[in-house]
Protein backbone atom coordinates (compact mmCIF):
# COMPACT_ATOMS: atom_id res chain seq x y z
CA UNK A 1 0.00 0.00 0.00
CA UNK A 2 2.84 2.44 1.15
CA UNK A 3 4.43 1.62 -2.45
CA UNK A 4 1.33 2.39 -4.12
CA UNK A 5 0.95 6.11 -2.28
CA UNK A 6 4.56 6.90 -3.35
CA UNK A 7 4.05 6.03 -7.24
CA UNK A 8 1.14 7.75 -7.16
CA UNK A 9 2.39 11.00 -5.93
CA UNK A 10 5.50 11.08 -7.72
CA UNK A 11 3.01 10.87 -10.95
CA UNK A 12 1.20 13.61 -9.36
CA UNK A 13 4.19 15.26 -9.01
CA UNK A 14 5.43 14.82 -12.80
CA UNK A 15 1.49 15.69 -14.16
CA UNK A 16 1.56 18.98 -12.45
CA UNK A 17 5.02 19.78 -13.10
CA UNK A 18 4.37 18.86 -16.98
CA UNK A 19 1.22 20.65 -16.90
CA UNK A 20 2.88 23.93 -15.45
CA UNK A 21 5.46 23.90 -18.08
CA UNK A 22 3.77 23.45 -21.32
CA UNK A 23 0.50 25.38 -20.37
CA UNK A 24 0.92 27.85 -22.37
CA UNK A 25 3.10 26.01 -25.15
CA UNK A 26 1.65 25.01 -28.89
CA UNK A 27 2.03 20.89 -29.00
CA UNK A 28 2.87 21.60 -32.42
CA UNK A 29 5.04 24.13 -32.38
CA UNK A 30 7.17 22.25 -30.10
CA UNK A 31 6.96 18.95 -31.90
CA UNK A 32 8.47 20.81 -34.44
CA UNK A 33 11.26 22.27 -32.69
CA UNK A 34 12.17 18.98 -31.43
CA UNK A 35 12.17 17.50 -35.07
CA UNK A 36 14.38 20.46 -35.93
CA UNK A 37 17.14 19.48 -33.71
CA UNK A 38 20.92 18.19 -35.12
CA UNK A 39 19.61 14.34 -34.37
CA UNK A 40 23.72 13.56 -35.17
CA UNK A 41 24.40 16.05 -32.23
CA UNK A 42 21.49 14.23 -29.92
CA UNK A 43 22.45 10.78 -30.88
CA UNK A 44 25.90 11.61 -29.71
CA UNK A 45 24.46 13.47 -26.82
CA UNK A 46 22.64 10.14 -25.78
CA UNK A 47 25.65 8.19 -26.47
CA UNK A 48 27.98 9.82 -23.92
CA UNK A 49 25.25 10.06 -21.64
CA UNK A 50 24.73 6.04 -21.86
CA UNK A 51 28.61 5.75 -21.31
CA UNK A 52 28.15 7.09 -17.41
CA UNK A 53 26.60 3.59 -16.56
CA UNK A 54 29.93 1.41 -17.27
CA UNK A 55 31.41 4.16 -15.46
CA UNK A 56 29.71 3.84 -12.59
CA UNK A 57 30.22 0.72 -12.26
CA UNK A 58 33.58 0.88 -12.08
CA UNK A 59 33.13 3.21 -9.24
CA UNK A 60 31.51 0.54 -7.50
CA UNK A 61 34.27 -1.85 -7.40
CA UNK A 62 35.75 1.11 -4.56
CA UNK A 63 32.38 1.15 -2.87
CA UNK A 64 32.20 -2.59 -2.50
CA UNK A 65 35.64 -3.31 -2.24
CA UNK A 66 35.32 -4.20 1.41
CA UNK A 67 32.69 -6.72 1.19
CA UNK A 68 33.76 -8.15 -1.83
CA UNK A 69 37.43 -7.65 -3.24
CA UNK A 70 36.74 -8.85 -6.58
CA UNK A 71 33.74 -7.19 -7.61
CA UNK A 72 32.79 -8.92 -11.06
CA UNK A 73 32.20 -5.74 -13.09
CA UNK A 74 29.44 -7.59 -15.67
CA UNK A 75 27.35 -8.66 -12.37
CA UNK A 76 28.51 -4.84 -11.54
CA UNK A 77 27.36 -3.14 -14.80
CA UNK A 78 24.32 -5.66 -14.84
CA UNK A 79 22.72 -4.18 -11.56
CA UNK A 80 23.58 -0.66 -12.04
CA UNK A 81 21.49 -0.89 -15.16
CA UNK A 82 18.61 -2.59 -13.91
CA UNK A 83 18.50 0.24 -11.11
CA UNK A 84 18.41 3.03 -13.69
CA UNK A 85 15.85 1.33 -15.38
CA UNK A 86 14.19 0.76 -12.49
CA UNK A 87 14.20 4.47 -11.39
CA UNK A 88 13.11 5.52 -15.20
CA UNK A 89 9.71 3.47 -14.51
CA UNK A 90 9.04 3.45 -10.63
CA UNK A 91 10.18 6.29 -8.23
CA UNK A 92 12.30 5.87 -5.79
CA UNK A 93 13.29 2.15 -6.41
CA UNK A 94 16.17 1.96 -8.12
CA UNK A 95 18.95 1.74 -4.90
CA UNK A 96 16.82 -1.10 -4.05
CA UNK A 97 16.37 -2.28 -6.89
CA UNK A 98 20.10 -2.22 -7.71
CA UNK A 99 20.95 -3.83 -4.39
CA UNK A 100 19.26 -6.68 -5.19
CA UNK A 101 20.26 -7.43 -8.29
CA UNK A 102 23.43 -7.42 -7.16
CA UNK A 103 22.66 -9.71 -4.27
CA UNK A 104 21.10 -12.28 -6.58
CA UNK A 105 24.33 -12.49 -8.36
CA UNK A 106 26.73 -12.41 -6.13
CA UNK A 107 27.13 -13.12 -2.52
CA UNK A 108 26.46 -9.77 -0.70
CA UNK A 109 23.86 -8.99 1.42
CA UNK A 110 21.36 -6.81 0.17
CA UNK A 111 21.94 -4.24 3.08
CA UNK A 112 25.32 -4.25 2.87
CA UNK A 113 25.23 -3.62 -1.42
CA UNK A 114 22.66 -0.70 -0.73
CA UNK A 115 25.24 0.16 2.26
CA UNK A 116 27.63 1.11 -0.80
CA UNK A 117 25.26 2.69 -2.45
CA UNK A 118 24.53 5.19 0.52
CA UNK A 119 28.36 6.31 0.40
CA UNK A 120 27.88 6.65 -3.53
CA UNK A 121 25.15 9.09 -3.13
CA UNK A 122 27.50 10.87 -0.65
CA UNK A 123 30.16 10.77 -3.24
CA UNK A 124 27.75 12.27 -6.07
CA UNK A 125 26.90 15.07 -3.56
CA UNK A 126 30.18 16.49 -3.35
CA UNK A 127 30.79 15.71 -6.74
CA UNK A 128 27.91 17.71 -7.79
CA UNK A 129 28.31 20.97 -5.35
CA UNK A 130 32.04 21.17 -6.96
CA UNK A 131 30.99 21.06 -10.66
CA UNK A 132 28.02 23.71 -9.36
CA UNK A 133 30.79 25.79 -7.54
CA UNK A 134 33.00 25.76 -11.04
CA UNK A 135 30.20 26.94 -12.58
CA UNK A 136 29.45 29.30 -10.16
CA UNK A 137 33.11 31.17 -10.62
CA UNK A 138 33.12 30.90 -14.01
CA UNK A 139 33.64 34.06 -15.72
CA UNK A 140 30.67 33.46 -18.06
CA UNK A 141 28.13 32.59 -15.39
CA UNK A 142 25.20 35.46 -15.68
CA UNK A 143 25.59 38.24 -13.16
CA UNK A 144 23.05 39.16 -10.58
CA UNK A 145 21.44 36.62 -7.67
CA UNK A 146 20.58 33.11 -8.28
CA UNK A 147 16.86 32.87 -8.63
CA UNK A 148 15.33 31.63 -4.85
CA UNK A 149 14.01 28.25 -5.94
CA UNK A 150 17.94 27.29 -7.19
CA UNK A 151 19.14 28.62 -3.70
CA UNK A 152 16.65 26.47 -1.86
CA UNK A 153 17.71 23.55 -3.94
CA UNK A 154 21.24 23.92 -2.87
CA UNK A 155 20.71 24.27 0.59
CA UNK A 156 18.16 21.29 1.23
CA UNK A 157 21.22 19.45 -0.77
CA UNK A 158 23.88 20.89 1.34
CA UNK A 159 21.47 19.49 4.93
CA UNK A 160 21.09 16.49 3.31
CA UNK A 161 24.65 16.30 3.23
CA UNK A 162 25.62 17.32 6.06
CA UNK A 163 23.06 14.36 7.71
CA UNK A 164 24.78 11.77 5.69
CA UNK A 165 28.28 12.75 7.06
CA UNK A 166 26.97 13.05 10.60
CA UNK A 167 25.52 9.51 10.17
CA UNK A 168 28.22 7.90 8.80
CA UNK A 169 30.52 9.52 11.21
CA UNK A 170 29.01 8.22 13.96
CA UNK A 171 28.76 4.65 12.52
CA UNK A 172 31.92 4.89 11.35
CA UNK A 173 34.00 6.24 13.75
CA UNK A 174 32.72 4.23 16.68
CA UNK A 175 31.20 1.11 14.90
CA UNK A 176 31.56 -0.79 18.02
CA UNK A 177 29.76 1.26 20.66
CA UNK A 178 27.58 2.38 17.39
CA UNK A 179 26.31 -1.33 17.56
CA UNK A 180 25.93 -1.66 20.77
CA UNK A 181 23.83 1.42 21.26
CA UNK A 182 21.56 0.60 18.56
CA UNK A 183 21.34 -3.14 19.90
CA UNK A 184 20.39 -1.98 23.54
CA UNK A 185 17.72 0.72 22.12
CA UNK A 186 15.97 -2.30 19.42
CA UNK A 187 15.44 -4.94 22.03
CA UNK A 188 14.20 -2.12 24.20
CA UNK A 189 12.05 -0.49 22.49
CA UNK A 190 11.51 -3.20 19.51
CA UNK A 191 9.07 -6.43 19.72
CA UNK A 192 11.48 -9.13 19.93
CA UNK A 193 10.82 -10.59 16.52
CA UNK A 194 11.92 -7.58 14.67
CA UNK A 195 14.71 -6.78 17.40
CA UNK A 196 17.54 -9.45 16.45
CA UNK A 197 16.69 -8.83 12.47
CA UNK A 198 17.09 -5.28 12.56
CA UNK A 199 20.39 -6.04 14.23
CA UNK A 200 21.65 -7.91 11.70
CA UNK A 201 20.73 -5.22 9.06
CA UNK A 202 22.46 -2.47 10.52
CA UNK A 203 25.27 -4.78 10.80
CA UNK A 204 25.65 -5.17 7.13
CA UNK A 205 24.70 -1.63 6.94
CA UNK A 206 28.05 -1.14 8.62
CA UNK A 207 29.75 -3.53 6.46
CA UNK A 208 28.73 -1.37 3.16
CA UNK A 209 29.75 1.82 4.74
CA UNK A 210 33.09 0.31 5.54
CA UNK A 211 34.86 2.02 2.03
CA UNK A 212 34.34 5.05 3.85
CA UNK A 213 37.17 4.19 5.62
CA UNK A 214 40.28 3.90 3.66
CA UNK A 215 41.44 6.92 1.31
CA UNK A 216 43.00 4.48 -0.67
CA UNK A 217 39.69 3.10 -1.78
CA UNK A 218 37.94 6.25 -1.42
CA UNK A 219 39.99 8.74 -3.22
CA UNK A 220 39.67 6.80 -6.87
CA UNK A 221 35.92 6.10 -6.20
CA UNK A 222 35.86 10.28 -6.47
CA UNK A 223 37.51 10.61 -8.61
CA UNK A 224 35.05 8.74 -10.98
CA UNK A 225 32.14 10.56 -9.28
CA UNK A 226 33.75 13.26 -10.70
CA UNK A 227 34.18 11.48 -14.42
CA UNK A 228 30.67 10.42 -13.99
CA UNK A 229 29.25 14.11 -13.85
CA UNK A 230 31.56 15.50 -15.71
CA UNK A 231 30.66 13.18 -18.88
CA UNK A 232 26.88 13.65 -18.11
CA UNK A 233 27.76 17.24 -18.42
CA UNK A 234 29.42 16.76 -21.75
CA UNK A 235 26.49 15.32 -23.03
CA UNK A 236 24.49 18.21 -21.84
CA UNK A 237 26.14 20.69 -23.75
CA UNK A 238 26.11 18.58 -27.07
CA UNK A 239 22.82 18.26 -26.26
CA UNK A 240 22.50 22.40 -26.33
CA UNK A 241 24.24 22.47 -29.47
CA UNK A 242 21.75 20.02 -30.92
CA UNK A 243 18.96 22.29 -29.74
CA UNK A 244 20.86 25.61 -31.14
CA UNK A 245 21.68 26.51 -27.45
CA UNK A 246 24.91 28.14 -27.69
CA UNK A 247 26.86 28.06 -24.10
CA UNK A 248 29.72 27.45 -22.40
CA UNK A 249 30.15 24.57 -20.94
CA UNK A 250 30.15 26.19 -17.54
CA UNK A 251 26.31 26.28 -18.30
CA UNK A 252 26.05 22.85 -18.96
CA UNK A 253 27.49 21.76 -15.71
CA UNK A 254 25.55 24.23 -13.98
CA UNK A 255 21.97 22.74 -15.46
CA UNK A 256 23.32 19.94 -14.99
CA UNK A 257 23.59 20.16 -11.15
CA UNK A 258 20.75 21.73 -11.23
CA UNK A 259 18.68 18.71 -12.89
CA UNK A 260 20.54 16.80 -10.32
CA UNK A 261 19.25 18.32 -7.61
CA UNK A 262 15.71 18.76 -8.64
CA UNK A 263 16.04 14.93 -9.26
CA UNK A 264 15.65 14.02 -5.53
CA UNK A 265 12.14 14.96 -5.71
CA UNK A 266 10.13 11.49 -6.23
CA UNK A 267 9.05 11.00 -9.58
CA UNK A 268 8.94 8.19 -12.33
CA UNK A 269 11.85 8.46 -14.61
CA UNK A 270 12.35 11.88 -13.53
CA UNK A 271 9.82 12.98 -15.51
CA UNK A 272 8.47 17.12 -14.84
CA UNK A 273 11.62 17.44 -12.14
CA UNK A 274 14.04 17.19 -14.91
CA UNK A 275 12.30 19.46 -17.57
CA UNK A 276 11.45 22.12 -14.71
CA UNK A 277 15.00 22.24 -13.96
CA UNK A 278 16.33 22.56 -17.14
CA UNK A 279 14.22 25.27 -18.15
CA UNK A 280 14.92 26.94 -14.89
CA UNK A 281 18.53 26.80 -15.38
CA UNK A 282 18.50 28.02 -19.08
CA UNK A 283 15.25 30.08 -19.05
CA UNK A 284 15.34 31.78 -16.34
CA UNK A 285 18.95 32.01 -16.12
CA UNK A 286 20.85 31.74 -19.25
CA UNK A 287 17.99 33.34 -20.57
CA UNK A 288 17.60 30.93 -23.30
CA UNK A 289 14.46 31.37 -25.22
CA UNK A 290 12.11 29.15 -23.49
CA UNK A 291 10.88 26.88 -26.43
CA UNK A 292 15.04 25.93 -27.00
CA UNK A 293 15.07 25.39 -23.72
CA UNK A 294 12.18 22.78 -23.28
CA UNK A 295 13.09 21.29 -26.72
CA UNK A 296 16.32 20.58 -24.95
CA UNK A 297 14.75 18.93 -22.07
CA UNK A 298 12.42 17.18 -23.97
CA UNK A 299 14.53 15.79 -26.45
CA UNK A 300 17.50 14.56 -24.21
CA UNK A 301 15.49 13.05 -21.61
CA UNK A 302 13.59 11.12 -24.31
CA UNK A 303 16.54 10.32 -26.15
CA UNK A 304 18.52 9.21 -22.93
CA UNK A 305 15.71 7.16 -21.54
CA UNK A 306 14.85 4.41 -23.80
CA UNK A 307 18.84 2.89 -24.07
CA UNK A 308 19.44 2.73 -20.39
CA UNK A 309 15.80 0.92 -19.84
CA UNK A 310 16.32 -1.57 -22.56
CA UNK A 311 19.17 -2.78 -21.55
CA UNK A 312 17.99 -2.69 -17.85
CA UNK A 313 14.96 -4.56 -18.19
CA UNK A 314 17.01 -7.05 -20.40
CA UNK A 315 19.37 -7.70 -17.49
CA UNK A 316 16.34 -7.63 -15.13
CA UNK A 317 14.67 -10.79 -17.64
CA UNK A 318 18.03 -12.56 -17.28
CA UNK A 319 17.59 -12.56 -13.68
CA UNK A 320 14.30 -13.14 -13.52
CA UNK A 321 12.98 -9.89 -11.73
CA UNK A 322 9.65 -8.54 -11.96
CA UNK A 323 8.56 -4.77 -11.83
CA UNK A 324 5.89 -5.68 -9.57
CA UNK A 325 9.02 -7.32 -7.57
CA UNK A 326 11.28 -4.35 -8.05
CA UNK A 327 8.13 -2.01 -6.98
CA UNK A 328 7.71 -4.07 -3.48
CA UNK A 329 11.49 -3.74 -2.44
CA UNK A 330 11.44 -0.10 -0.87
CA UNK A 331 14.17 -1.28 1.72
CA UNK A 332 17.33 -3.87 1.85
CA UNK A 333 15.49 -5.66 3.79
CA UNK A 334 12.85 -6.64 1.83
Amino acid sequence: MRGRWITLLGLGIALALLWWLFRDEDPAKGWSHIRGANLGLLLLAVALSTATFPVRAIRWRYLLAPAQPAAPFRSRFEAVCIGFMANNLLPRVGEFARAYAYSRREPVHAATAFATLVVERFLDGIAILLLLLLALVSPGFPAGDLPPEIVTGIRVVSVFLGLVVVGSAFLLGAPGPAMRTAAWFARTLLPARWADPFVRLLRSFVEGLASLRGWRLMLPALGWSLGVWTLQSLSFWIGFLAFDIHLAFDAALFTNGTVAIASTIPTPGFVGTFHAAAKLALSDLYAVPEANALGFAVGWHLGAFFPITIIGLWYARGLGLSLREMAGRRSPAE
